[in-house]
């Protein structure tokens, strides 16, 4: 029987700012000197923890005064994206397409009745189908061309003012052949239809065979996964995640290949087929680092000169040994910082000891991984994400900061990482205005509460 705390995501008043600010005044205000606090390139990484064991964190909290971020110029608007990076049709325009058609018949029927026979209203009769076509089934546009046709035969032979015949077939020609185009219309759209299904449940089964959504829960930890790529119709692009449950622990990845899109598709396969191999096999997670070194080099080796394989990657690898109940490992080889999200709210940044490159840079030098070791206490939640959310921008051209909206906000529970990943989603698509500029990955693991803790 596991607690899990008050229900819901509830955010509180003020808390979350700083995420990008200076941490260091923030971590001293509580009161005295800070016990336990290392410097990695001039940047503090945290206090220690009730039980002495060093947090390798650094706090985010609304104390701290924030760092001026360069302004880039905004980006022109894009339309609106929906989930899986699809353009998607807003309820309003849907409605108003839908209601086109017959308003363009009454309209034709009105002006045909009250205005003299040398005026038409065929343009609004033809109108009607050619609109109808492109967005409705086959049936309805034969429908709507039918009663175009008919429309213009029956008014302008009963019209009052009468009219001359040669009028008359005249534009129930010109209606009989708008009619016949609306139909060969209709049957190009749907056909091309077709081919985008298939093409996007081709591209559905590529994404789960390289980046299958994990079990909700592995290795006692609930577990959440989100991808949504870039490109419009594309279902997997340039950033990877992976789960794998081993001997060793419950051992994560969270990845950006250099490029995105369908190019970097390849890439995303070697590594993430060769972190699986590497979770199961090595007894370390720096060992799991280097085999994902030499599989990139070796892949780039065979593909030298060849487009279709991209080049470095950036990477978050995770180890939450089994029978720990405390601690995570962490690896960082040039990726965006982890977010810790504690259950009491408090957010701590985990800023890796020693700079690393990313993988698949072997040949600019070698060094030694070394694995950070950070408390992981029940009820708190690791977050995992790629530069798709911290690097977000709105019309302005201002980042989307994650440590400073996830500062002071809990997400409890088993559903808890579920919640805190469409939270994200939502917030980032609100504050792009829904224009994806880049594939975005996040993965949340959260240490349940137990009846013990």
């Amino acid at each position: 029987m596991r607690g899990g705390g008050p229900d819901g995501a509830q955010g509180g008043p003020g808390a979350g700012g700083g995420g990008s600010g200076d941490r260091r005044s923030g971590d001293r205000r509580s009161g005295g000197r800070e016990s336990g606090g290392r410097e990695s390139g001039g940047r503090e990484l945290g206090d220690r923890e009730p039980g002495g064991q060093e947090s390798g964190c650094r706090k985010s909290g609304s104390p701290a005064r924030t760092r001026p971020r360069p302004r880039k110029t905004a980006r022109p608007s894009q339309p609106t994206i929906a989930p899986g990076g699809t353009t998607r049709t807003l309820p309003r325009e849907r409605a108003l397409v839908r209601a086109l058609p017959p308003l363009l018949l009454v309209a034709g029927i009105c002006f045909d009745l009250l205005t003299p026979p040398e005026f038409t209203a065929s343009p609004l009769f033809a109108a009607a189908p050619l609109i109808t076509a492109p967005f409705f089934r086959l049936r309805t546009t034969v429908a709507t061309a039918a009663v175009s046709c008919l429309a213009v035969l029956v008014l302008r032979m009963s019209h009052p003012f009468g009219g001359p015949d040669v009028q008359v077939i005249t534009e129930f020609v010109t209606m009989l052949t708008v009619g016949a185009l609306a139909v060969v219309i209709n049957r190009v759209v749907r056909r091309g239809d077709a081919r985008l299904a298939s093409a996007r449940s081709i591209a559905e089964a590529t994404q789960r065979a390289v980046l299958p959504q994990p079990d909700p829960r592995i290795g006692g930890l609930d577990i959440a996964a989100r991808y949504e790529a870039a490109e419009a119709d594309a279902f997997i692009g340039g950033d990877l995640y992976a789960v794998q449950d081993t001997p060793h622990g419950v051992r994560l990845v969270v990845g950006d290949v250099r490029g995105k899109g369908m190019g970097a598709v390849a890439a995303v396969a070697v590594v993430i087929g060769a972190f699986r191999e590497a979770a199961e096999q090595e007894a370390t997670l720096e060992a799991v680092a280097q085999r994902l070194e030499r599989a990139l080099a070796r892949e780039g080796t065979r593909r030298d000169g060849l487009d279709a394989f991209e080049g470095f990657t950036t990477a978050v690898l995770v180890e939450i040994p089994r029978g720990d109940e405390g601690t995570v490992r962490i690896i960082n080889r040039g990726h965006p910082e982890p977010l810790m999200l504690r259950a009491d709210g408090r957010l701590c940044v985990l800023s890796p000891s020693e700079p690393a490159l990313p993988l698949g840079m072997g040949d600019l030098g070698t060094w030694p991984d070394r694995a950070d070791q950070t408390p992981f206490p029940p009820g708190a939640t690791l977050l995992l994400y790629t530069d798709g959310l911290s690097e977000a921008r709105d019309e302005n051209g201002e980042f989307y900061v994650p440590a400073t909206r996830l500062g002071g906000r809990i997400f409890p529970g088993p559903a808890g990482p579920d919640s805190l990943l469409a939270t994200l989603v939502d917030e980032v698509r609100r504050h792009t205005g829904g224009a994806a500029t880049d594939d975005l990955a996040m993965l949340a693991v959260r240490r349940p509460i137990t009846v013990g803790d």
